[in-house]
């Protein structure tokens, strides 16, 4: 007897040439594995007549989809019922992963046109390594399949978050921004080795840097955007730069209107937390046409510096005028080099707090109020 399924219904298809995987389900069956082996009780036979798929192409990858297509012979062709997908995130060698290896997870489709579309955010992630392989399969009266030989393993990375994954974070952000409060500076924390070594060795500019790998996994920034990281938050009672810090006890400030005014574009990046109550949420500003406007243009949703919910520029009596929302913890990246003429360096007064440091932070993946419905 078949095992019992989770069927999963897929969403309908464009054009036949993007047929759905329909009835897509994950199925705790016990097939044979890669290698040929078989349990005794699955009630799977195989037969050389049905055709093994070769030449597995993967195309139109995105954070959580991709579609498949292989080349098969034409022996037995029109027996075929079902195709049988292993798909399986890359081994890590350094993880302690367990998994029967009688047992896989497979993705079980009826045979539809080729190339299908494999979606679904329950088993896949942005960003992730995983490897396929495929069988072809026929359904019997009693159940049963007969089935092919494993293909070839193929190995493929899915992508990352789209425009319109990133417009789905930054309407979640909106909602918990809150009010608006002024600010006057732009601040960047470090150690003093860090502005020393900007002065003598970069003709005294900060000089920008590939961002790290913290917050959204999806996130397009990560790992590529270069650019200098400034906070921008005040405390609430004295409208000035919090004294503490976890990234350092010397303080560069600008004025903001020497990093963000007319000639700069805004772009939302990312919006997350790190298992605690409080949120961050990742602004790039760009100054127009450059190499970070570009980048940031293709990939992220941009926003209106005068009108927004996280932070503004607006002229007021021939005056720049700056707020920047209450509720979220902003993360500034400007992409260009910053001289240190600019603004000034001192050392903090207050504690470094190292446990607020968001350097190659995880986002809590179970967070309703910062994740969307596609992959971790």
């Amino acid at each position: 007897m078949e095992a019992p399924r989770l069927a999963h219904t897929m969403s309908s298809p464009t054009s036949p040439c993007e047929e759905v995987i329909k009835n897509l389900s994950l199925e705790a069956i016990q097939l044979c594995d890669r290698d040929g082996n078989k349990s005794q009780d699955s009630g799977i036979a195989e037969m050389e007549e049905l055709p093994v798929p070769h030449n597995i192409k993967i195309s139109n990858i995105t954070c959580d989809s991709f579609k498949i297509s292989w080349e098969m012979d034409s022996k037995s062709k029109d027996r075929i019922t079902h195709y049988f997908i292993d798909l399986n995130k890359k081994e890590n060698k350094n993880s302690n992963k367990f998994k029967h290896k009688d047992v896989p997870t497979k993705l079980v489709a009826k045979a539809v046109p080729l190339p299908m579309t494999v979606r679904g955010h329950w088993f896949l992630s942005p960003r992730t390594e995983y490897t396929v392989a495929v069988q072809t399969a026929s359904k019997q009266v009693d159940g049963d399949y007969v089935v092919s030989e494993w293909s070839e393993i193929i190995e493929f990375c899915t992508a990352d978050y789209s425009k319109v994954h990133l417009t789905q974070l930054l309407e979640k952000a909106e909602v918990i921004a809150g009010r608006m409060l002024k600010l006057s500076v732009f601040y960047r924390n470090q150690h003093k080795e860090y502005f020393d070594y900007s002065r003598e060795h970069h003709g005294n500019a900060m000089q920008p840097s590939v961002k790290d790998n913290s917050g959204s996994h999806g996130s397009p920034i990560s790992g590529k955007l270069e650019g200098i990281f400034f906070s921008c938050n005040t405390e609430f009672n004295t409208g000035k730069p919090p004294q503490d810090s976890p990234y350092g006890r010397y303080r560069f400030e600008i004025a903001a209107e020497k990093l963000f005014n007319p000639n700069t574009n805004l772009y939302f990046g990312d919006f997350y937390c790190m298992y605690t109550a409080y949120h961050y949420v990742i602004l790039v500003i760009a100054p127009v046409g450059s190499p970070g406007d570009e980048f940031c243009k293709q990939r992220l949703p941009q926003l209106n510096i005068k009108d927004n919910k996280f932070l503004t520029c607006n002229e007021e009596d021939g005056v720049m005028v700056y707020h920047h929302a209450q509720d979220v913890i902003l993360e500034v990246i400007y992409t260009d080099p910053v001289d240190l003429s600019l603004g000034t360096v001192a050392e903090i007064t207050g504690h470094q707090l190292m446990s607020l440091s968001t350097a190659n932070a995880k986002k809590d993946p179970s967070c309703k109020t910062c994740n969307i419905s596609v992959g971790r």
